[in-house]
């Protein structure tokens, strides 16, 4: 079963997971974000490179005070391919609920 709108790159439970907080959020602070996926400063940059990199995360820098912040935005692109990606789990969920009630194997006998 193909399913060409699933993103290879939210295949990975914690970019899925970034991305859907992003979702629901303007110009999230890094450490919002961090503390809500539950991430070290490390692997939280690492991800945002990765999403951003393919252009479904801004970042902006500035300073508050005088403390360095990040925040984080998702991007049109990354609406449309969290939105997409979604979508394409929804289907293959609908698809073997749908499986499960009208294909029914015969047992293989013990020969």
């Amino acid at each position: 079963m193909a399913t060409p709108d699933l993103d290879p790159l939210l295949l990975d439970p914690t970019r899925l997971s970034i991305m859907a907080l992003l979702a629901g959020a303007e110009w999230a602070e890094f450490g919002w974000v961090r503390d809500s996926a539950g991430l070290s400063d490390s692997a939280l940059s690492k991800q945002i490179t990765n999403l951003a990199g393919s252009g479904y995360v801004e970042v902006k820098k500035g300073y508050v005070g005088k403390r360095p912040r990040t925040w984080l935005n998702l991007s049109e692109s990354g609406h449309r391919t969290l939105r997409a990606h979604v979508a394409a789990l929804h289907r293959i969920v609908e698809q073997s609920q749908r499986t499960d009630t009208t294909y029914r194997a015969e047992e293989p006998n013990d020969s």
